[in-house]
């Protein structure tokens, strides 16, 4: 469970920042829509899947709530789940 919820982690930090910054400049700025269709999909979804693991994944080890919001709100933040997968996840 650690493996996937530390790769999940990690894609769904890749693909925030390839949405936001790039797919969205493409799409505001050049009138290319693709991309951003295609990352927004898979970001929507690794973002949701992150978020079930992430409960899941706090439940299992008991750990509080105060953690799983700490590990929610980094998948909101750019370079989030990066600082998520280093401080929580890496030494386990």
């Amino acid at each position: 469970m650690l493996k996937l919820f530390r790769a999940t982690a990690i894609l769904e930090g890749i693909s925030y920042l390839l949405l936001f910054g790039l797919t969205m400049p493409l799409k505001y700025w050049a009138d290319i829509l693709e991309p951003n269709k295609v990352v927004g999909y898979a970001h929507g979804v690794l973002f949701i899947t992150y978020g079930i693991i992430a409960l899941v994944f706090c439940w299992q080890r008991k750990w509080s709530i105060k953690r799983f919001i700490i590990l929610f709100i980094a998948s909101l933040l750019p370079f989030g789940t990066f600082y998520a997968d280093k401080k929580y996840l890496s030494d386990l």
